[in-house]
């Protein structure tokens, strides 16, 4: 490779290398000591095992060492195909041609160098690699006897390992890596040091990988720059009402409930892909609650504190802003779940301010939560409460990684790779800073949310949950829904949300978008990206539900904009900020977005 590389080999200068190295050293010490001496402050944080690994595996290796023939079987098969890799290899050394016996994934960006194909080493590398994951994946799908959380909790921390061990995040592995290495004379290795250093820095020990420019965005600046006022706020939040773009208006306001897991701002990242601006632009009056960044002095704050605090403050805000009393409303993610309890809370009270309800990937039946229900047991639980107990909240940061751990490769390995091993610094990315710009989670909230929704199921219970002393039961909704999901959502997984369409007594219309849990919701029609299926027919099954579906090219927004249009009213003149009886505090975003957990 040196060879190839001729006089583009870059010799390193010592005296730059020395001072680097010693400036290294000395990041180094400083921040295992600052490691160190937060361990000692707080010793009842350390937990050696604190996601229940172990005993997953335990139970895993002894049902697996009850059968042995199966693993000698799946033994003889990887000795099998490995001598079938090791003749295709001789046979390239050779000059001839050999299919190979495994192949990576069309979409797996991981070897997308051309080194892994036309380099007989980095092949067989590859190969190698591709084959020992297929054998620990057969091997733990074969294990029989395990109870469901155990089986997918061994599955899932498998795919963790086996993704590490990618020969792509090691130096001497990885063409690119060593390409980089030979051509700077080694100077992406020092920069990704400092770069790992940096992050470590910055997280206090704790490694916050650094996946965009920092620098490059401003919330209220270049994101999240819709025109608005903040029109009212309280403990938990603030109520911004945005600025109208059309001389007139839906009669019924629109609000926006967004989750606090993240910022609002996800609906509102630029012109060109916010779905705030483009409802504005639709003609409706647009309301967003913007969550507080929580910190100890709420940790008392509960679930039952967001709805009346969130929703509902909201809509006696509204009346007063705007004089009408009746609203249509949109919930994503957690907050479409919060949506939905504050539907059946005001149905048990009689209360028809919510004229129609749209749930943007809502999770209401948390039987089957997808891979996030790894997380989810008693010894987590109680875990991740202690840490909570603290503070009074859950660090955002804690939250971020297990989002990120959902898809490995994309938001955790190709970063290592590309800042530590390649020197890169990460590209400007508004959705990734986004992802990066982490809510905390008050700690009775939180607890009550894991333990009552995903662990016990009970908001599907009639009457299995109170909030404010009512009793919450989703059959006594009937306020017409639009849910929309998305087909490769890791989050809400589709197939667990569209129970929703069994369990309320008012006409629910599901729509299933292309894309992911982000992608699939905030997919502007200019954008003429992915897709969407319809079905008119109220079936119990998904599958038959999306086999009896109409795909529909492009955004599904036009459509939710018809279907939402026929409960908003005739046209008023537009309304602006700080007409009505509330007055304008602040410039939208308002303060609390602007609040970051680290």
């Amino acid at each position: 490779m040196a060879e190839q590389m001729g006089t583009d080999i870059k010799l390193v200068d010592a005296a730059e290398l020395s001072k680097a190295m010693a400036n290294i050293a000395e990041r180094s010490q400083r921040i295992v000591a600052e490691f160190l001496s937060r361990q000692a402050a707080e010793p009842s944080a350390v937990n050696l095992d604190p996601l229940n690994i172990g005993h997953a595996f335990l139970e895993m290796t002894t049902k697996l060492m009850s059968d042995p023939a199966k693993l000698v079987e799946a033994n003889f098969n990887l000795w099998q195909d490995y001598m079938a890799l090791w003749q295709n290899t001789a046979l390239r050394f050779l000059g001839e041609q050999a299919q190979p016996v495994a192949k990576p994934d069309a979409a797996d960006r991981r070897f997308k160098d051309e080194m892994w194909e036309e380099n007989e080493i980095f092949d067989f590398i590859k190969q190698s690699y591709l084959l020992s994951a297929r054998y620990l994946h057969g091997v733990v799908h074969g294990v029989e006897g395990l109870d469901e959380h155990t089986a997918q909790k061994v599955d899932f921390y498998t795919r963790q390992f086996v993704d590490a061990m990618a020969p792509s995040n090691f130096v001497l592995t990885n063409p690119e890596v060593l390409r980089a290495t030979v051509e700077s004379g080694g100077e992406n290795l020092v920069k990704g040091l400092n770069n790992l250093l940096d992050d470590l820095e910055r997280g206090k020990g704790k490694l916050s990988i650094k996946m965009t420019d920092y620098d490059a965005f401003k919330v209220g600046e270049n994101i999240a720059v819709t025109p608005g006022k903040v029109v009212f706020q309280d403990d938990l939040m603030q109520l911004v009402q945005y600025t109208p773009t059309t001389e007139t208006a839906l009669k019924a306001p629109l609000l926006v409930v967004p989750p606090w897991i993240n910022k609002f701002y996800i609906l509102d990242l630029r012109a060109k892909n916010s779905f705030i601006k483009w409802a504005v632009d639709q003609g409706h009056t647009v309301f967003v609650i913007s969550w507080v960044n929580p910190d100890e002095a709420l940790a008392a704050k509960a679930f039952t504190d967001y709805m009346l605090e969130g929703p509902l403050a909201a809509l006696d805000a509204i009346e007063k802003a705007t004089g009408e009393r009746q609203v249509n409303i949109v919930g994503y993610c957690l907050g479409g779940t919060l949506t939905v309890c504050t539907l059946a809370y005001m149905a048990e009270k009689g209360d028809d301010r919510i004229l129609s309800a749209t749930l943007l990937t809502t999770m209401t039946d948390f039987h089957e939560p997808g891979e996030l229900g790894v997380f989810i047991d008693e010894e987590q639980l109680t875990n991740i409460e202690g840490l909570m107990s603290q503070h009074g909240y859950l660090d955002g940061r804690d939250m971020a990684m297990t989002f990120n751990m959902l898809r490995a490769n994309d938001l955790i390995w190709s970063f290592v790779v590309n800042n530590y091993l390649l020197g890169k610094d990460p590209f400007p990315f508004d959705l990734l800073y986004w992802n990066s710009d982490s809510t905390r989670m008050p700690a009775a909230m939180h607890s009550f949310y894991l333990r009552k929704m995903y662990q016990e199921n009970q908001l599907v219970v009639p009457g299995g949950i109170q909030l404010n002393g009512v009793d919450i039961d989703l059959s006594k909704i009937k306020t017409p829904i639009y849910m929309l999901s998305t087909r490769e959502d890791h989050i809400a997984p589709w197939k667990s949300t569209f129970a929703l369409t069994q369990n309320t007594s008012g006409p629910v219309k599901f729509v299933l978008a292309a894309s992911g849990h982000i992608a699939g919701v905030v997919n502007p029609p200019a954008a003429n990206k992915y897709c969407f299926w319809t079905n008119g027919k109220k079936v119990k099954n998904p599958d038959t539900w999306l086999n009896g579906a109409k795909q529909e090219e492009g955004s599904w927004w036009p459509d939710w904009h018809a279907w939402a249009a026929k409960f908003a009213g005739s046209q008023v003149p537009a309304r602006k900020p700080g007409d009505g009886k509330l007055k304008a505090l602040e410039d939208a975003p308002g303060a609390y977005v602007k609040v970051r957990a680290v």
